[in-house]
């Protein structure tokens, strides 16, 4: 049996998969993170998102095909969050989204500076994450020379948080 949509329209049944308040924190955290581990998720959120509420985006991301889990074979009670091809493919739609957060909105210094990188990075800066994320996430090679484009991106972010906290 097929899910009910509201319509077909494109942006609705995109709204109907990531629009409510947490999805795309979730995957935002797994992307920028790298957080895999419920554990990871749960006590790192910046915005502080409760254990239930947690457990449940993460099955309805599995679910949709957002992320992928799999048993931590380090430890038997644990899983491992992936990112699937399709929430790989949300990489521009992040990067468009925290520019124009950037733009508009009053962001923090230390939260917005990968949407800086990303905003000033473009396409090329995109390939590359993208490329990465699916080594990462999927055990696809990187094609040789592509950058990590993970580390800078960390390393923008760990930079401005040492800087506020000397403030």
């Amino acid at each position: 049996m097929s899910e009910a949509h509201r319509s077909g329209c494109p942006i609705n049944l995109t709204l109907e998969v990531l629009g409510d308040r947490w999805s795309l924190i979730v995957i935002r955290d797994v992307m920028f993170g790298n957080r895999r581990h419920f554990r990871e998720l749960l006590q790192n959120s910046e915005e502080g998102i409760a254990s239930n509420i947690l457990a449940g985006r993460l099955k309805k991301l599995v679910d949709k095909g957002l992320l992928s889990r799999a048993d931590d074979p380090s430890h038997k009670q644990k899983a491992i969050y992936s990112l699937t091809e399709m929430s790989i493919d949300l990489v521009p739609l992040f990067a468009e989204m925290g520019a124009w957060g950037r733009k508009y909105l009053d962001v923090s210094e230390d939260l917005a500076i990968r949407a800086e990188l990303l905003e000033k990075g473009g396409r090329d800066l995109w390939r590359d994450f993208m490329a990465e994320l699916r080594a990462l996430h999927l055990g696809k090679p990187m094609p040789a020379g592509t950058p990590s484009a993970l580390a800078r991106l960390t390393a923008a972010y760990l930079a401005v948080k040492a800087k506020m906290e000397t403030l």
